[in-house]
């Protein structure tokens, strides 16, 4: 009976032990996690803020559900060290366990940028559920809130605080929100509607400080503006936890770095989800911890069984209550690139944006914001790389038949 350890007990290693039951029924499946919850769909922590839903509707399956398909998951237990040579991990109480095949699922943490360093009463950052129940506990005595970065966490956070009766502003470091998946034309829609909510926002800022003022906390900007709040929130990216792997001998950069085969520079030893770096990317986005998850585990159960070729980039949720998605190279510009071809379609009265990304007559990504219709049409034809070029000026013409054109009907 082989043995299989997984450290994580997030999407990417419970994906993996899920896929390793199915391959290897009689396999042994183990799962660490340092957490004291089973896995938590970590998208949802919003809405648990916003008090739409309790803990219990966060988790992806109760701790029962792990028993009962035969999977030994230990939570609140932290792994101290591996020793790669003898296959043998070390325990937070110093037991020590052996593994066959070792899957690392550790995840990220938020990264705190270096004006942040001290701990302030009322300045957080979420990543995790506790997380979450101290932004609660903190933000139910307070009446105000600024949150650092504009990207899709501050955002959604930002509606959450909303909800909760909290005023909410909103700092961006570039000139514009959602940098990494929208341009400038979409970010003028989704600005419009955010504030029409009530949500104040603050662009190209760029923070140099945060202390502690008469009960309240100060942010200076580079600029020399300053806003004062009851509550700081930190959306400023995340960093991959490679502490573990990295004193275990194995190769890490960004990331813990792995091969096609998701192996690391160890053979037996595997990394998955917002801790791999392939090719110099840690994605850091959830179909990539899924497709990770699933490979890796094909790996450990029949070496080098299947390749990773990388992920396509696809986020879709909702900003705010606002349909977004982004999809492939979606952010490309023909600034930078000339053989690009950008379509671009703007409705500010009915808060809605498209955005179209071609190359060498190919679909390579796209932006749907506040109309998904054409959602698994664009997918398609990304993913299939169909050349679109006779019908590229007609993409985003409402009369134009994109399923049909994505179905090979056309």
């Amino acid at each position: 009976m082989r043995k299989y350890t997984i450290i994580g007990g997030g999407l990417a290693g419970v994906t993996a032990a899920m896929e390793i039951k199915r391959l290897d029924p009689n396999g042994e499946v183990t799962i660490y996690a340092k957490e004291p919850y089973p896995y938590y769909q970590r998208p949802r922590l919003w809405e648990y803020i916003a008090g739409e839903i309790d803990q219990e509707q966060l988790y992806f399956k109760p701790v029962s559900w792990y028993g009962e398909k035969g999977i030994d998951l230990h939570l609140n237990s932290p792994v101290l060290e591996i020793h790669p040579q003898n296959q043998r991990i070390v325990l937070h109480d110093h037991t020590s366990r052996t593994y066959d095949r070792l899957l690392l699922a550790t995840g990220a943490d938020s990264l705190i940028p270096p004006f942040a360093q001290e701990r302030l009463p009322g300045l957080f950052a979420l990543r995790t559920l506790e997380d979450a129940q101290n932004i609660i506990s903190y933000a139910d005595r307070c009446t105000d809130i600024l949150i650092i970065g504009g990207g899709l966490l501050g955002l959604e956070t930002g509606r959450a605080l909303l909800k909760r009766g909290l005023k909410v502003k909103i700092a961006e470091f570039m000139p514009y929100l959602l940098p990494r998946q929208l341009d400038e034309q979409g970010a003028q829609v989704l600005q419009q509607y955010l504030s029409s909510m009530g949500m104040a926002i603050i662009t190209s800022a760029s923070t140099t400080k945060i202390e502690r003022l008469n009960d309240r906390l100060a942010v200076t900007f580079k600029d020399g503006r300053q806003e004062k709040n009851d509550m700081v929130l930190l959306s400023t990216g995340i960093r991959s936890q490679i502490e573990l792997a990295a004193v275990s001998g194995l190769q890490v950069n960004r990331g813990i770095v792995v091969n096609p085969y998701l192996q690391t520079s160890q053979e037996h030893i595997y990394a998955a989800g917002d801790s791999a770096e392939f090719e110099g990317i840690v994605y850091g986005i959830i179909p990539a911890a899924v497709d990770q998850g699933r490979i890796a585990a094909n790996n450990m159960v029949e070496d080098h069984k299947l390749k990773y070729t990388g992920t396509v980039p696809f986020t879709r949720l909702k900003i705010a209550g606002m349909e977004f998605n982004s999809l492939g190279a979606s952010n490309l510009s023909e600034t930078n690139d000339s053989t690009l071809t950008i379509l671009r379609k703007s409705d500010l009265d009915q808060n809605k944006y498209s955005r179209i990304v071609i190359k060498d007559g190919k679909i390579i990504g796209a932006i749907l914001l506040g109309d998904i219709s054409n959602l698994q049409s664009l997918k398609q034809l990304i993913e299939s790389r169909k050349d679109i070029t006779p019908y590229t000026h007609q993409l985003l013409d409402p009369e134009f038949d994109l399923k049909a054109l994505a179905k090979g009907k056309i």
